[in-house]
């Protein structure tokens, strides 16, 4: 049937730390939104696009990070890591993922003093909106 087929993950090979890594830093750095955006972006890019698992069993491990307390996204995020690359996988996954917006926030905090000119508020006003939008 077509649908079993749907269903099946295509790449059922464990995979490395750094190919974990590598996936969750491209979707740091352009995957913007709160989480049930970076729910999407995860099953775009690694259930359809990757093949990392199968629809089924992201369905399932949604439904059981949104049973837990805190952001879903964050803990999917994690547990997609750990299936592919282990413990290392998962803290690589929450670093890549997380990293770029707080390395961005973090440096425009430090320079906050030299942005008090008109076009640095709007920059400020700016990153407070996708820290907002990267945290919530």
């Amino acid at each position: 049937m077509v649908e079993d087929q749907i269903d099946q993950p295509q790449d059922q090979r464990p995979g490395s730390p750094g190919e974990v890594f590598g996936a969750f830093l491209k979707l740091g750095l352009t995957a913007f939104g709160g989480p049930i955006a970076h729910l999407g972006y995860f099953r775009q890019e690694l259930v359809l696009r990757r093949r990392w698992l199968s629809e089924t069993a992201y369905a399932d491990l949604v439904a059981l990070c949104q049973f837990l307390p805190g952001p879903a996204s964050s803990q999917v995020g994690f547990a997609l890591g750990y299936l592919r690359g282990g413990l290392a996988g998962a803290l690589l996954a929450w670093a890549a993922f997380t990293l770029p917006l707080a390395s961005l926030v973090g440096a425009v905090s430090v320079r906050c003093d030299a942005l008090a000119v008109p076009l640095g508020k709007v920059l400020i006003h700016v990153l407070k909106r996708g820290a907002v939008a990267g945290v919530s």
